[in-house]
């Protein structure tokens, strides 16, 4: 049995999952792959112990401090690459960021997927079912391009934001026009 309910960030609301012990899903309204488990029932329940631990994480994180609360448990469900990539997610500290390029590099050197493209770790990026908590948001384009955002490139600025990044060089590649064919 799954278990939903909201929470209210400044960046919009959020959809939480548990299967009762583990945080198995973090949404942002409107994101894509919104919700994750298609055709598969949740029931909406308040009072859950790891919904409570998930909520003191997103209060410190939102107020803009490094979370003292440990994250809940974590259960995101993917294939085994996408859970490598999610597990390197999880290792980018917090007000930083990192490439799709250098995950590749890194699962190479853990001799894991070895041959990995950043574009594949892009779309494993992409799939993260527990975002902000995994920070997918950490991940840029090699040339400091902030590329794609499940749950859009503001909402991504306003992460790295409140992390301290300067996001300066993002935003300015961003604004500038594309030149390519």
């Amino acid at each position: 049995m799954y278990y939903q309910t909201g929470y209210v960030s400044p960046i919009g609301k959020i959809l939480l999952e548990s299967d009762g012990e583990n945080l198995t899903g973090l949404w942002l309204e409107g994101q894509k792959y919104y919700g994750g488990r298609k055709g598969k029932a949740a029931a909406v329940q308040e009072k859950l112990p790891v919904f409570d631990q998930t909520r003191k994480w997103l209060d410190q994180y939102f107020a803009g401090k490094r979370p003292e609360v440990s994250p809940p448990p974590l259960l995101p469900e993917g294939s085994g690459f996408q859970k490598a990539v999610w597990r390197l997610l999880c290792e980018i500290p917090y007000g930083t960021a990192t490439t799709y390029g250098a995950i590749a590099e890194k699962l190479a050197e853990m001799g894991e997927m070895s041959g990995a493209s950043a574009r594949a770790v892009g779309s494993a990026v992409g799939r993260n079912p527990i975002s902000v908590i995994i920070p997918c948001h950490r991940v840029v384009g090699k040339d400091g391009t902030l590329r794609g955002y499940a749950g859009g490139i503001g909402r991504k600025l306003q992460l790295l934001m409140l992390e301290g990044v300067d996001v300066s060089r993002y935003i300015e590649r961003e604004q500038r026009p594309d030149t390519r064919c």
